[in-house]
């Protein structure tokens, strides 16, 4: 059984590569996708992994248990994305995703304040 602290990994990164995906015009399940090794969608993953651990506070190995790579794969990944932010327009770009990011995560808010996802609910 999982333990609870890790249960949303999945979802967290999921919510990175959505906002990620957004900014560039690249699908989320295009950077999540194991098929995909084009440049642009290699770098965008990267920078998934980049948010996740930078805005979100994710460990390595739980970004990578989330999506489905080694840890070195996801280390590797953020020191990438950490070498552009030397470029100034870069790092103002990430700047702004990161806190996107936080505030569609709701870091600031209480965990025990979100609501927990109606099963029942129909959509349509």
């Amino acid at each position: 059984m999982r333990r609870p602290k890790y249960q949303n990994d999945e979802y967290i990164v999921r919510l990175a590569a959505g906002l990620t995906g957004y900014a560039l015009r690249i699908p989320a399940e295009t950077i999540l996708s194991f098929n995909q090794r084009e440049h642009r969608v290699a770098r965008a993953r990267q920078v998934t992994m980049y948010l996740s651990h930078v805005a979100l506070g994710m460990s390595l190995a739980r970004i990578a248990s989330a999506m489905g790579r080694d840890r070195s794969t996801v280390a590797h990944g953020c020191h990438r994305i950490e070498d552009f932010r030397d470029d100034p327009d870069i790092d103002a770009w990430l700047d702004e995703l990161e806190g996107r990011l936080r505030s569609a995560a709701m870091l600031e808010a209480d965990a025990e304040s979100i609501p927990a996802p109606i099963e029942r609910l129909q959509l349509t």
